[in-house]
Formats: structure tokens, C-alpha cells, sequence
């Protein structure tokens, strides 16, 4: 089988805004909103995806360290140039969670797996984007 994704996108005829989807007729599709005022635009979903892949690298490898994951937060915070390309320097990553058998070196060694590396996302970005992150167990 093909490791090859492919997706289409349409302009909706106002402003800025497209609709997004992947080409197997089974995948959801997204609204694209430059603006951010009626869905997240490029940038932000581009945060959401590197968000999404790394939680769900963190929320298997937790489970085969069998911690009971209870909950999981992730917040990311993305700086951008000023200048164009206007794409991100740096991104932080807050990871809050929360776990019958979770502690701070399961947590750790999971989110340092993902972002170093298992989460695609991240590692489809430029290379000399600093990437941080915190972990808070609740």
C-alpha cells in the first residue's frame, strides 16, 4: 500500500475561505479561514495538526507504559517571523495531564519520544524551529 496522501481544496466563492478535504471520499472535510473569523486558518491549523499528531504519540505510548491516562491538554503557541515568509520560528508546546499511574518520567519520556522522533507533523517543519515544552501532571 501507498504511504502517499493526497487532498483538494475549493474556494467557497467568499473572501479568502476554502474547503478542504482528502481525496478518499470517507474523509471529513475542513473549513480554511486566512482571516480565522469563521474557522482557523493555514497557520493555526497547522498548529492544531502538530498538536493532534503529538497527542496521539503521547497518548499510545502512555498506554503501552500502562499510566492510566486519564486526560491530556495540549496547548501550542507558535511565534512567526514579521517578515515574509511569515512562517514559525519556534513553537511551545504546554502538555497538562493527568493519570492513575502517571508521573513525570513516563510523561517525559512520551512527549520527548514524539518530539523528537515519532510526530510527523513536526518534523515535516523547517529544521531550525526551536521547539520547547512543559508538562504539568495534575
Amino acid at each position: 500500500m501507498s504511504n502517499t496522501r493526497s487532498i483538494r481544496i475549493d474556494w467557497t466563492g467568499e473572501g479568502l475561505k476554502f474547503r478542504g478535504e482528502g481525496t478518499d471520499p470517507t474523509t471529513p472535510a475542513v473549513e480554511i479561514d486566512p482571516d480565522n473569523e469563521t474557522s482557523p486558518g493555514p497557520m493555526l491549523q497547522l498548529l492544531i495538526a502538530a498538536a493532534g499528531c503529538s497527542g496521539a504519540d503521547v497518548v499510545s505510548m502512555l498506554a503501552k507504559m500502562r499510566a492510566g491516562l486519564e486526560s491530556l491538554t495540549i496547548d501550542l503557541t507558535g511565534t512567526r517571523r514579521e517578515e515574509h515568509p511569515k512562517r514559525y520560528t519556534a513553537i511551545k508546546y504546554l502538555f497538562r495531564m493527568s493519570g492513575r499511574d502517571l508521573d513525570q518520567t513516563k510523561a517525559e519520556r512520551a512527549v520527548s519520544f514524539s518530539l523528537e522522533k515519532y510526530c510527523s507533523v513536526l518534523h515535516t517543519l523547517a529544521p531550525d524551529i526551536k521547539v520547547e515544552h512543559e508538562i504539568i501532571i495534575d
